[in-house]
């Protein structure tokens, strides 16, 4: 029978430590796998919090509230990888996840179809002015009309950002009978019979309804400023499910009241509460046609599973196999285990000369490489060796002295 793999470590020693209410899959999937010192926590913690608790944590779970700064990953001598339960990773300091040598994982697509699908509910919630006509009811007015409410069907929706969720907006608006043109920073294939067009201005200016689908960076910040919104067709929509920092809200409040736009649907701003229950200001709130939401695109049962089980898949295969796919701080490497060897997992700073020596070293001790893999980026490189079962500590302790070491892990 084939041998039976044991960790170097023993599963009941490593501690994970899941914040902000992730999806009891994710808990489920590690009690499951034999570890037992499994914490979740409902709520973010602050840096200094957290630089305490982190302290003998091995795997770190967190969504977009927690954030992962230098001092924290400093802190966090044991911590091997980090889970980022939500889409993106601009929560996580990964300039110095990478120099700790911490792989940083995170779901990018599982979330998309959630989040495609409020855009279009949004859309068809302000066209048809069901805001209007919802706050009359309630009010105690019977508001049935037609004027100013419109079909989806025939009508053109501009889409700034044409990847995972962009282009699932723009497969289902087509399957409603938009018309769809879309704007994109690097060349992307049109799904179906979208059009790419060579400026944002040129698709905001021919959009009914525009809808913003960008990664927050420095050349996003008030991409939608008070000068590009002037360029906007004269009562169209603004739809901004992506993050807060990419539109100028101040400016958008001013052309919604001087009604250049006809609505918008924003769920997500520029400062967020910490919780559930703080006071949440913006200058979007009290008009009649804009649609606030809390933050909740991709806060759907489905998406939260689908998080649940993609990042623990990949933290689960780089603490027990070394697999570093889809880390954004480690160079990926993936490889299939080896029966009756040892695995090492060596990643050291990006210099010349460190595969030789830990080469040299291995030699020195008689033992026989049986696989090798070197990845690097611009910081650092990962080797993953699989050798024979002559592995002495004398062995180890070399290795953790070659030139540029920053973490040394026998996985089994």
């Amino acid at each position: 029978m084939p041998e039976k793999k044991i960790t170097s470590y023993p599963k009941e020693k490593i501690n994970i430590l899941f914040l902000e209410n992730i999806s009891d899959v994710a808990v489920k999937q590690f009690t499951v796998g034999g570890y037992a010192n499994v914490k979740k926590m409902n709520k973010a913690l602050s840096e200094e919090e957290l630089m305490l608790a982190i302290r003998d944590v091995h795997i770190l779970g967190i969504r977009s509230k927690t954030l992962v700064t230098k001092k924290v990953l400093n802190a966090a001598t044991k911590l091997q990888a980090i889970g980022c339960f939500c889409i993106g990773v601009n929560q996580v300091d990964l300039h110095a996840a990478t120099k700790n040598g911490v792989a940083v994982f995170n779901a990018p697509y599982s979330n998309t179809r959630s989040v495609a699908e409020l855009v279009i509910g949004a859309s068809i919630m302000l066209i048809r002015k069901v805001l209007d006509k919802n706050a009359a009811a309630h009010a105690g007015i019977w508001q049935k009309e037609a004027s100013g409410a419109y079909e989806l069907r025939g009508k053109t929706l501009g889409i700034i950002g044409y990847g995972n969720i962009g282009k699932q907006v723009s497969i289902l608006a087509e399957g409603l009978g938009m018309k769809v043109i879309f704007y994109d920073t690097e060349t992307k294939l049109p799904l179906g019979n979208a059009e790419d067009k060579k400026s944002l201005r040129d698709v905001v200016s021919k959009s009914d309804i525009v809808t913003l689908h960008v990664p927050e960076q420095d050349s996003t910040r008030n991409l939608i400023s008070k000068s590009v919104l002037k360029s906007f067709k004269p009562g169209s929509i603004l739809i901004n499910y992506a993050r807060g920092e990419v539109v100028d809200l101040e400016a958008l409040s001013k052309a919604l009241k001087e009604g250049l736009l006809s609505g918008a649907a924003v769920d997500v701003f520029p400062n967020e509460p910490e919780k559930n229950g703080d006071p949440f200001h913006s200058p979007l709130q009290g008009l009649s046609n804009v649609l606030l939401t809390p933050h909740i695109g991709g806060s759907t049962q489905e998406a939260q599973m689908h998080i649940g089980d993609d990042v623990s898949a990949k933290l689960f295969s780089y603490l027990e196999k070394g697999i570093s796919t889809g880390s954004h701080s480690i160079p990926a490497l993936a490889l299939p285990p080896q029966e009756g060897t040892h695995r090492i997992l060596h990643i050291h700073h990006n210099v010349p000369g460190v595969l030789s020596e830990i080469n040299t070293q291995l030699s020195k001790n008689g033992i026989n490489i049986l696989g090798q893999y070197l990845k690097t980026n611009d910081a650092i490189g990962y080797v993953v060796l699989d050798v024979n079962k002559h592995l002495s500590k004398n062995a180890l302790e070399l290795l953790r002295k070659v030139k540029a070491t920053i973490r040394l892990r026998v996985l089994y």
